[in-house]
Formats: structure tokens, C-alpha cells, sequence
């Protein structure tokens, strides 16, 4: 897509010579970042897939938060596509955004398209994982849920078993989180991993991929789901192999889907380490304000800590 980068120039131009020289500027393919807006009126929130719950938590903050300023909001599903992306972040300089809030589907080949934003002046807030060349990023320590996930896992399986990794597509936050749930793993010698396939971060993926790690390994006491939805999957191939009381499962996010799941009788689903997404969001309009008066995040990651939630403690949990 052809576009023409929307120019923030703030100096009076007396001629119109002068004046053609600064859209010359703005226009000729410099690499260096525009002028940033002087308010946030248009924001732009680029999330990976609508489908799964945390995006429409992510959608509801983002709402939330621009009504909080009086900027109006745009949310775009890339539907897990990179192209889709590149396509969305286009289209929003185009319309003149002034904040993008990006999930990225892939945080290295968006960058291009981030570095074109950048060009025209529009800020860039990369949430949930990290996206290159976007001023900050604001994600749950992915690290620490997988671990606190894990380990809950693994006390109640009493350390010894067998355990199946259900993981997702090779973004930062999901590598991040499989991370985790193995630093944890060194502390219990009696645990072993016997299986690990990859689902696409939904519940019939981590239906699929599940289903066939117990069919090649049926002697399993625990398995441990990067997100909510394929963990909640798991438990659906769980209970479909007979398995119910003997699998033990936990997740990842503190989605309304897993609260729900704790609280039903007879569930594998034992505990998720949560998420917030739309503190994220709300973090990310915050950042941008605090760019604009010119007072930029000491750090760069913000890392939002993550909480377990298990159904000793489920009511006390206040949820997307």
C-alpha cells in the first residue's frame, strides 16, 4: 500500500517555498522518527486474534481508555496474519492515528511497518509481547507465569509424574512462559517432560495437540497449557481419554473461561497465572501521554506482574 506520511510540522512557514520544503521533508523517505502529536485524539489498536477472550478484554480497555481522554478508537483483527498487520498499521497512518497499540503476530517482521509509523509521527506501544522499534513495550512477566503456573502444577502432583507441554505460535511471551514452567521444572527431579507440540493458542488446537501427545504417551499425570484456551482444550482431551482424575492441568491468563472452569465440579483445571490485558492498554495510552510531555518510560519493558489463581482463592479474584 502506497501512503504519504501525515507531517507534524509545528513551525510557521511564510512563503510558500518554505512551506513546500517542510512537506518535502516529511515526505522524502527519511528514516528518522516524525514529530509526535501534541494530543492523543486517534488511536489505534492492533490486536493478534479477536477470537480469543484476552483480545476482547485488550478491545474493551482500549475503548475504556481513549473515552478516558476523548480520543475516539479503532481496534483491527489480524487474525493471526503478519501480512494483515502490515496492512492494518498502513491503513492507520493513513487515517492520521496518533497512538498504535500493537499485539504483534510477529515482533520481527513487523518492524518495516512499526519504522513507517514511527516516520509519520504516530507513536508506537507494543503490548502483550515485544514488537521491534516500538517505543515501549507493556507485557505480563511472562517468565514469572509460567513459573508461578508450574509450580503450582507441580506441588500437586506431589513432584513426581509425567507432564506434557502444550505450547503456541513463537512469539516472545508464549517462549517466554514455556521458559518459565522449565526453570521450575529443575527443582523437581521426579518430573518429566514427555511431550510438547505446539497449538495455534486456541481451544481446538490445544484439543488437537493434546489428544494426540496422550495417545503417543498415555501415562500422564499433569500438563501445563501456555494460555488459557489450549489449556482449556487439554482438559477437553483430557476428559475425553478418561483421564479426568488422573491429569492434573493449568494455564495461563485468568481468563472468564478458566474462572468458570475452576468453579465446575469434577474439572482437571487446577490454577491459571494471570494476565491483564486491559491494563495493558491502559498502561499503553498512559506511556504515550507521558511521551508527548516529554517524559519517556525509564525502561523500556514495563513487565505487569502476573498472580495464581486457583479454586482456593478463585472469589477473591477481581478478573478481566
Amino acid at each position: 500500500m502506497q501512503f504519504t506520511p501525515r507531517c507534524r510540522h509545528t513551525l510557521a512557514a511564510t512563503t510558500a517555498a518554505v512551506a513546500m520544503l517542510g512537506l518535502t521533508a516529511c515526505t522524502s523517505g527519511d528514516t528518522e522518527a516524525g514529530e509526535t502529536p501534541q494530543k492523543i485524539e486517534q488511536i489505534g489498536l492492533m490486536v493478534q486474534d479477536m477470537s480469543n477472550p484476552f483480545f476482547s478484554a485488550m478491545d474493551k480497555g482500549a475503548k475504556e481508555a481513549a473515552a478516558k481522554i476523548g480520543a475516539t478508537e479503532n481496534t483491527q483483527d489480524a487474525q493471526l496474519d503478519l501480512a494483515n498487520q502490515n496492512n492494518q498499521i498502513d491503513a492507520f497512518i493513513q487515517q492520521g492515528v496518533d497512538l498504535i497499540v500493537i499485539s504483534a503476530v510477529d515482533e520481527n517482521g513487523i518492524e518495516p511497518a512499526i519504522a513507517r509509523a514511527k516516520q509519520a509521527g504516530v507513536i508506537v506501544i507494543a503490548v502483550d509481547t515485544p514488537a521491534k522499534g516500538a517505543d515501549a513495550v507493556i507485557m505480563t512477566d511472562a517468565v514469572q507465569a509460567g513459573e508461578k503456573s508450574c509450580d503450582y502444577l507441580f506441588k500437586e502432583m506431589a513432584g513426581q509424574g509425567n507432564v506434557l507441554l502444550v505450547d503456541g505460535t513463537p512469539i516472545q511471551t508464549i517462549r517466554d512462559r514455556i521458559a518459565g514452567c522449565k526453570n521450575v521444572l529443575k527443582n523437581y527431579p521426579g518430573i518429566k517432560v514427555v511431550g510438547q507440540q505446539a497449538s495455534k493458542n486456541d481451544r481446538a488446537s490445544g484439543l488437537a495437540v493434546t489428544t494426540d501427545m496422550l495417545t503417543a504417551s498415555p501415562d500422564v499425570q499433569g500438563i501445563f497449557g501456555m494460555n488459557d484456551p489450549s489449556a482449556l482444550g487439554a482438559v477437553l482431551a483430557v476428559e475425553q481419554a478418561g483421564k479426568s482424575t488422573q491429569v492434573k492441568v493449568t494455564g495461563v491468563d485468568g481468563s472468564p473461561e478458566a474462572v468458570a472452569e475452576l468453579g465446575r465440579s469434577g474439572s482437571p483445571f487446577i490454577g491459571t497465572a494471570t494476565q491483564n490485558p486491559a491494563e495493558m492498554v491502559r498502561r499503553a495510552v498512559q506511556v504515550a501521554q507521558d511521551i508527548i510531555a516529554k517524559k519517556p518510560p525509564a525502561q523500556q519493558t514495563i513487565l505487569i506482574p502476573s498472580e495464581l489463581v486457583t479454586r482456593d482463592n478463585v472469589n477473591e479474584y477481581q478478573g478481566w
